[in-house]
């Protein structure tokens, strides 16, 4: 069985024999139901999860499982079409495992979006809401970075003050102000999913600081700061979490959501990367 480090190389060596030499200098993760996006790229070449050795495949309806390559704002970018998820099945090295082949691959900025719950603790969020990562609440109980060290990852022991990049974050602000596009500042709390959190859980993290809650993010953040790889998360509120909402908390709830802010969150992104 191969280690994670070459399943990493074999998927990079296979993506340059592919089309000699992809790179990148920006990196995207598109969360549930996010997707229009790709269509604003030039030069685009799409290669299926699927298609390359060692890369976990998705299987999440509203993640298409793609990688895209091109030209997004005369920048060279990486785009994930669906991300991975722990729930699926995959150890979190696995689920990282994109993370990794992007930093080989030349990225320097990474944009993580994703459909979150409002927990309404600090912030008045409301379905549609984009929130702007400051921090982050590890409750996946697991760490990506668990297991054999390789030097090539990174430090063993990174610092996690500054996860999120405060200067990608002020940057996003000028875009957002520019725009007229509301954003706030929040506290990401990952769980492991699938279920949704109880009402019981959800008053706890609002407790602990959380502002919204996922599924995601956390490991492929945790695993960017170790790669040195700046970090900018943007969540949408798709829903408000389970003891807050009225309504029953449904996955298709999530995607319909996604539809109604996915032209702002688009235009947001598109605009940040301009100006990286």
């Amino acid at each position: 069985m191969k280690t994670v480090f070459e399943q990493i190389n074999d998927a990079v060596c296979w993506l340059n024999k592919k089309k000699k030499i992809f790179s990148a200098e920006v990196g995207v993760v598109l969360g549930s139901g996010l997707g229009d996006i790709i269509n604003d790229v030039n030069e685009k070449v799409i290669i299926s999860y699927n298609e390359v050795p060692g890369m976990p495949k998705s299987t999440v309806a509203g993640h298409k499982g793609n990688f895209i390559f091109g030209i997004l704002e005369n920048k060279k970018v990486v785009i994930m079409q669906g991300r991975i998820h722990f729930y699926e099945g995959y150890s979190l090295q696995e689920v990282t495992i994109p993370i990794r082949i992007m930093k080989k691959l030349g990225i320097k900025n990474l944009i993580l979006t994703s459909a979150v719950g409002g927990i309404r603790g600090r912030l008045p969020l409301k379905p549609g809401d984009i929130v702007l990562i400051k921090d982050h609440i590890n409750n996946i109980k697991d760490n990506p970075l668990i297991g054999p060290h390789n030097e090539e990852f990174g430090v063993r022991f990174p610092d996690m003050s500054e996860v999120y990049s405060k200067q990608l974050r002020q940057l996003a602000k000028k875009v957002a102000n520019k725009f007229k596009i509301k954003v706030y500042e929040g506290i990401y709390n990952a769980s492991c999913g699938p279920s949704y959190e109880t009402p019981a859980e959800v008053q706890a993290f609002k407790k602990l600081g959380a502002d919204v809650v996922g599924m995601s993010v956390v490991p492929e953040s945790i695993v960017a700061n170790q790669s040195g790889i700046k970090v900018l998360g943007i969540s949408y509120v798709s829903n408000l979490a389970a003891g807050i909402s009225k309504t029953v908390l449904t996955h298709e709830e999530v995607l319909e959501n996604a539809k109604k802010v996915a032209s702002k969150l688009n235009l947001l992104v598109k605009e940040i990367i301009k100006k990286l």
